[in-house]
């Protein structure tokens, strides 16, 4: 933050009441904060993302069920990081900074950078990457775009936000190098490279601690150690104790509360728990940004909607990744085709929840593939109305007579291109999702079309990996992931080979749920989840351990074809390497690729994966092209966190660098050596050998051993909630008591009646209720649940009746 901006601020606050100050901590409603006018202090709009612009005006709500205002919705993170492009991300950055420009929106909520440590989170589809220097490259690249234009960017969820369920009140249970070189290290990257505005923190607890009040989160390590100087603001809701946000480094609450908070801020300033250094502090980063965003409004600003709505389409078609293709693709307009599946007349382009935008033009399959000239019939196959596990005769009759009409049109054709994937509600904000398959009748779809023509392409829409038990009978398959509301002019260019696809996955796709290394400790128990597979996430497991995979990190099919040559290492001072690689494209058709530059080290003395992305670089190339793409290499880029030693470390000895298309290419391997330090074996060795030899079976890390790793006593589990029912208990967590249950059947019947709008969310809705904590009901409850309510309601799931009805008549 500029430092003209702070002492400025400084000088206002020091006009301040106490009253005003512990206002400016809050919002003043669902997306403002408050403003001070006798000092020229103006209310500051935040605005939900992060891949296009989630205005809300007459109402206010942060799980997408209100109206927004149209605005061009572009892929979401999932899609976006399969270009691995930065230039693309920061465009589309740019993009949607404008777009807030022009409705007077001050700070977007986004990127968010979160690990994908399983892939069955609900909210994967927002988030870039297993890899953290993926995650944190794009983001940073999104960043900058947002901030190009005059809008401050929102990084988040800081941190360890990696599951949906019990996100408001879980534990996270993680070693310390895991969080530092997996769960941290894109949010380093983010603040280091390209200065957000602001950062969010997230729900969770991390090491029992709330991340809205913790010191060594938001005090050591972001400002301390990464120099963060910008304002901190806490995810919706997220407060939990505002006095220990005050003195940890959280800035802002939101949203507002009527002052819930506030009162609280001012009593403990006249106790004196709370001083008014700590508390000026915190008002004087908060003044600071809003005077920033004032300065940098634009006012009567504009932009062009059908060129925005173009980038939506041109990022979609790079970021498509082709799974397979037994040279039906790309195919010609006049092949007589069958389109099959309901999703080619309702795509499916975008997320749920809070970054659920109102688009400007949503481009429809059948009616792109009809404007192109393309020749089909169409038959539905299924309905997307049908809900997960639906039974009934009555559906099972329709979808007999669906495939009977699908496979009758599948054998009458040239070519069929079958549009499968998750429906909405199958990943959402607020749920994490069941399993990695799609629906049942999808499945048995595909599966009776490929045998009665094997000539079938498979287009996936979702936000995720998916299970495939299909694969082998397909003739091609086409991820799209969520590519915004461009999807189906991107498709159609992609099918008639007017662009060949370039996307490679930014996600390791594992042959079933089973397999994936945090499967026995996802999502947790009732109070914590524990973290066990340490550093092996991803592609860092699944390499290390040689498990078979459907698809590994970086795998993406293209029209064309690519070679690597001419790799030099140049060692430029100490420890510092520039690698540089020719790529030429030696087939017929234009296209794109990304290369990856990937580290290995053996090690006697520390656990270490087999891989490890250092960069990626990506470039554009005619037929017969050649192009040479760049890598830098430092000893900071080696090192690893030393638990022991708290601070990292870049061992000595030799590191092979492997120039590769993707985590399973042998790839082109350059040896160079590192003058770092001496690391002595490690009693992890005995302690803790299946981190130091991991297995290819299913991973079960024992107690004592993920102990030895995490440095401390693991908790008991906790399958069940018993008494004393505390503030940070949910609805339902006392599900099982005679009150629990009558409050969580109210809970069930008002989801149903929010959710009536938005099909397929009453899960969504549901969660958000029944695993709100009961302060954050009371925080955000106003007059209909007021914290004396709160403090009753808990009294009386003690079984304290009386102390219930007086706090009830409590003034």
């Amino acid at each position: 933050m500029n430092k003209e901006y702070l002492s400025k601020a400084s000088s206002l606050v020091s006009q301040m009441t106490a009253e005003e100050k512990a206002g400016m901590l809050s919002g003043f409603d669902t997306w403002h904060t408050k403003a001070v006018e006798r000092l020229g202090i103006d209310e500051i709009f935040l605005s939900d993302g992060p891949h296009g612009l989630r205005k809300q005006t007459d109402t206010g709500d942060n799980l997408g069920i209100g109206e927004s205002v149209p605005a061009v919705c572009f892929p979401s993170a999932a899609a976006a990081a399969c270009s691995f492009d930065r230039d693309l991300v920061s465009e589309v950055g740019q993009a949607i900074g404008q777009e807030c420009a022009a409705e007077e929106v001050s700070v977007i909520l986004g990127p968010g950078v979160n690990i994908k440590r399983n892939p069955l989170c609900g909210r994967n589809f927002e988030y870039y990457s297993e890899d953290p220097v993926v995650a944190g490259e794009l983001g940073s690249a999104m960043i900058r775009g947002i901030q190009k234009t005059g809008t401050g960017a929102c990084l988040k969820h800081f941190a360890v936000n990696n599951q949906e369920k019990r996100r408001m009140t879980i534990n996270a249970i993680v070693d310390e190098r895991a969080l530092r070189e997996i769960y941290l290290r894109p949010f380093e990257i983010a603040v280091k490279n390209s200065s957000p505005m602001t950062v969010m923190g997230s729900y969770n607890k991390i090491d029992g601690t709330y991340s809205c009040e913790n010191p060594k989160l938001l005090t050591e390590i972001l400002r301390e150690e990464w120099g963060y100087e910008g304002t901190v603001v806490s995810d919706w809701g997220a407060v939990h104790d505002r006095m220990l946000g005050v003195k940890t480094g959280l800035d802002l609450e939101m949203p507002g509360n009527e002052g819930f908070n506030d009162r609280k801020v001012l009593v403990a300033l006249q106790e004196g728990s709370l001083s008014e250094e700590e508390l000026d502090k915190t008002v004087t980063r908060v003044v600071a940004f809003a005077l920033e965003c004032m300065d940098l409004r634009k006012g009567n600003f504009s932009y062009d909607k059908k060129e925005h709505h173009e980038l939506s389409a041109k990022v979609s078609a790079r970021c498509a990744v082709l799974l397979k293709n037994e040279g039906l693709l790309p195919a010609k307009a006049e092949t007589k085709a069958a389109v099959i599946g309901e999703f080619a007349e309702k795509p499916r382009y975008q997320g749920a929840g809070s970054s659920k935008i109102n688009p400007i033009q949503v481009d429809i399959p059948l009616e792109i593939m009809k404007q192109r000239g393309m020749v089909f019939s169409y038959s539905p196959g299924y309905r997307l109305k049908w809900k997960r596990g639906e039974k009934g005769s009555e559906k099972a009759a329709e979808q007999k007579k669906l495939v009977e009409e699908a496979v009758a049109a599948a054998a009458e054709s040239e070519i069929v291109y079958l549009f499968a994937g998750l429906p909405e509600g199958y990943e959402t904000e607020g749920v994490d999702r069941e399993d990695m398959k799609i629906p049942e009748e999808q499945n048995e779809l595909i599966e009776a079309v490929c045998e009665a023509n094997p000539k079938t392409v498979v287009i996936l829409m979702g936000g995720a990996p998916m299970e495939l038990p299909w694969f082998d009978k397909a003739g091609a398959v086409l991820m799209m992931y969520l590519g915004g509301e461009g999807m189906a002019s991107a498709l159609v260019k992609l099918l008639l080979g007017e662009q060949s696809p370039s996307g490679k996955l930014a996600e390791t796709w594992p042959m079933k749920i089973e397999d994936v290394p945090s499967y026995h400790y996802f999502p947790g128990d009732q109070l914590n989840v524990q973290y066990r597979e340490s550093i092996y996430v991803g592609y860092r497991y699944y390499g290390t351990a040689g498990k078979k995979v459907r698809f590994p990190f970086g795998f993406g099919l293209s029209y064309t074809s690519f070679e690597y040559s001419s790799v030099r290492v140049e060692q430029k001072d100490k420890n510092t390497f520039r690698i540089t690689v020719d790529v030429e494209n030696t087939g017929e058709f234009a296209g794109y690729e990304t290369v990856f530059l990937f580290s290995s080290h053996d090690s006697e003395g520390q656990y270490f994966p087999g891989r490890e992305l250092r960069d990626f670089n990506t470039c554009g190339l005619q037929p017969g092209e050649k192009k040479k793409l760049e890598f830098s290499i430092t000893d900071k880029d080696l090192a690893y966190y030393d638990m022991s030693q708290k601070r990292w470390i870049t061992e000595t000895g030799t590191y092979d660098m492997i120039i590769a298309s993707s985590a399973d290419d042998p790839g082109i391997v350059m040896p160079i050596e590192i003058e770092g330090e001496k690391i002595p074996e490690s009693d992890l060795k005995q302690k803790a050998p299946l981190y130091f030899s991991v297995p290819d079976g299913e991973l079960r890390i024992p107690d004592e051993q993920f102990e030895a790793v995490y440095g401390k006593k693991l908790p008991e589990r906790v399958d069940r909630i018993e008494r004393p029912y505390l503030p940070e208990h949910t609805l339902e967590q006392v599900g099982h008591t005679f009150v629990g249950k009558i409050l969580n059947k109210y809970a069930d019947k008002l989801a149903a009646e929010v959710s009536k709008a938005e099909e397929g969310q009453e899960g969504m809705m549901a969660a958000a209720m029944k695993e709100m904590p009961f302060f954050a009901l009371a925080a955000s409850g106003g007059d209909m649940f007021p914290e004396k309510m709160e403090f009753a309601l808990l009294e009386l799931l003690n079984g304290h009746l009386i102390k219930a009805v007086r706090e009830l008549l409590k003034k």
